[in-house]
């Protein structure tokens, strides 16, 4: 460390929301001779602690007013932050007014991000709007020259260190590394102020957006290993791979992060409670595999069917907590993780035995009809869309054919149509008796995604020791219409005898008589699920 860049801390303002490691801080700095300033619940905590402190008030010569609103924003205070310490004007200026130099300063904001999570209202909102603490903070952190900032608790020890070691001085590297920290910080919190602030307008595209996340994890590489990358959470309160718990195995990799929310986001379209337990085996951000069934192990096996060579090395999401019995199923063979809302010891001891394989635990299931908005980054720029929060069950769904589909055509018509949401377009998928036999994905024709489809189908039956194909009295989904009658009589040649898709081609017509005459029912929702 460099001694030529070091500065002396000699008084600290300490004035934080988030009191952890309050006392020890206020203690540590004491022991080094720091004088403390500090205000309101921070000073009171301190002095309680027997900690040594002068108050603001005291210190300004001027009251906290107007409810606390006003008591840090007094050019004591922020002279002495911004002093510039080798400038012979600013010098004389403190002299002149009596302002006193402030080394370190300590502030964390006041809740506001938690306030609107828990759901308050307009006012008690915006009383959780920080002014002082900002720019104090702004005001420390531009004078990194001379002054530490510290936002983060977990901040305290190193700084504590630092101060230990060169007997009550920081260095360069720590106050610029403080100050980044510092403005990353008050930069996030006026994101949240201006997002909250536009939603209470009813403006949900405003005229500028801001974005802010917290790094969670730098990851090893991106989507290869030329690229680097990183894993932040935002403030959105969402059950899924961002904020679960990792019982065991290897760190995620960025392919894992976005093939697990895939996987995840999948498999919550099916509520437990209605659906009964299902399985979603992910590859690539495409499902290969999805399965309702009268238990978890069950589901498991019949998503597992459809594509027993690509669930190799794929993602795995359950509906409802892993029991021993899926848990043996899925160690047959090598998975890259696993995410499930709990489970059993029973399971997880189990899945132990495979050291590598990544077990993730959420506590529940996202609600899959909750708005939120998605963000795509292009060169210069954001593409930002509502997330794609409608059901199945939600469109009104309208028989075309001269034939309806039967009770248990229409349940695998509907599941089927749940699954191609998630697929990626040109999607189409075969489904038989809950579970799906065929995926089509990604392709440029939609034809060639049923074609497929339909040969994934052959392949499954054959790997199971048939010898026709399953998609043979299954029934099919397309994410978007067909545009022309080539792809439906794809799926009727492969043996569907149910169709769901959206409607809308200006081709319908020929589409629903090509339908009548193969004998096909056919549903349109008047809803389509690109996803790309």
């Amino acid at each position: 460390m460099s001694r030529t860049d070091l500065q002396p801390v000699s008084r600290a303002l300490i004035s934080v929301s988030d009191k952890s490691g309050l006392v020890d801080l206020g203690k540590a700095l004491a022991a080094l001779n720091v004088e403390i300033l500090s205000t309101g619940g921070s000073a009171k905590m301190l002095m309680e602690a027997g900690v040594k402190v002068t108050e603001v008030a005291a210190h300004t010569g001027f009251p906290e007013m107007m409810d606390g609103r006003v008591k840090t924003l007094h050019p004591t205070i922020h002279g002495g932050i911004l002093a510039l310490r080798d400038n012979p004007d600013h010098a004389k200026a403190m002299t002149d007014h009596n302002i006193g130099g402030i080394d370190l300063v300590v502030v964390n904001l006041y809740p506001f991000e938690e306030t609107v999570a828990k759901g308050a209202d307009f006012h008690t909102c915006i009383e959780n709007i920080d002014i002082g603490g900002p720019a104090m903070i702004r005001s420390a952190a531009k004078n990194y020259g001379f002054v530490s900032v510290i936002v983060d608790t977990g901040d305290y020890q190193a700084v504590i260190n630092e101060l230990t070691e060169t007997g009550g001085k920081t260095s360069i590297e720590l106050r610029k590394k403080l100050a980044a920290k510092a403005y990353a910080r008050t930069g996030a919190y006026d994101a949240a102020i201006s997002n909250w602030y536009a939603a209470q307008l009813g403006e949900t595209y405003p005229d500028r957006l801001v974005l802010a996340g917290t790094r969670q994890q730098v990851l090893r590489y991106g989507e290869n290993p030329h690229q680097s990358a990183a894993f932040y959470a935002n403030d959105e309160k969402r059950i899924g791979v961002a904020a679960a718990t990792q019982i065991q195995g290897k760190e995620l990799s960025y392919n894992n992060f976005n093939d697990t929310d895939a996987a995840f986001e999948l498999v919550a379209e099916f509520d437990p409670k209605v659906s009964g337990p299902a399985c979603a085996i992910i590859k690539h951000a495409n499902p290969c595999g999805v399965a309702m069934a009268p238990t978890l192990a069950d589901a498991y096996k019949a998503a597992f069917a459809c594509d027993t060579t690509s669930a190799f090395g794929g993602i795995i999401a359950l509906n409802q907590p892993l029991d021993a019995a899926t848990a043996k199923e899925i160690v047959k063979i090598f998975t890259e993780v696993i995410i499930a809302p709990d489970a059993d010891d029973a399971a997880k001891e189990i899945i132990a035995a495979k050291k590598n394989l990544r077990l993730l635990l959420t506590g529940g299931l996202p609600n899959p009809s909750i708005p939120g908005q998605m963000v795509k980054s292009l060169a210069s720029g954001y593409l930002i869309q509502d997330r794609d929060n409608a059901l199945t069950a939600s469109p009104e769904l309208k028989v075309v054919t001269k034939r309806a589909p039967s009770d248990q055509e229409m349940k695998d018509l509907k599941f089927a149509f749940t699954v191609a949401k998630h697929v990626k377009s040109n999607a189409i998928v075969y489904v038989r008796d809950g579970a799906t036999v065929g995926v089509g994905a990604g392709q440029m024709s939609r034809v060639d995604s049923s074609k497929i489809a339909a040969s994934k189908s052959l392949e499954a039956a054959q790997n199971a020791g048939e010898t026709t194909a399953w998609a043979k009295g299954s029934v099919v989904a397309s994410d978007a219409f067909f545009p022309f009658a080539d792809g439906l009589l794809a799926a009727a040649e492969a043996g569907a005898t149910a169709v769901i898709q959206p409607g809308g081609s200006m081709r319908d017509d020929e589409v629903i008589a090509a339908a009548d005459e193969a004998g096909l029912a056919m549903v349109f929702t008047g809803m389509r699920h690109f996803r790309h």
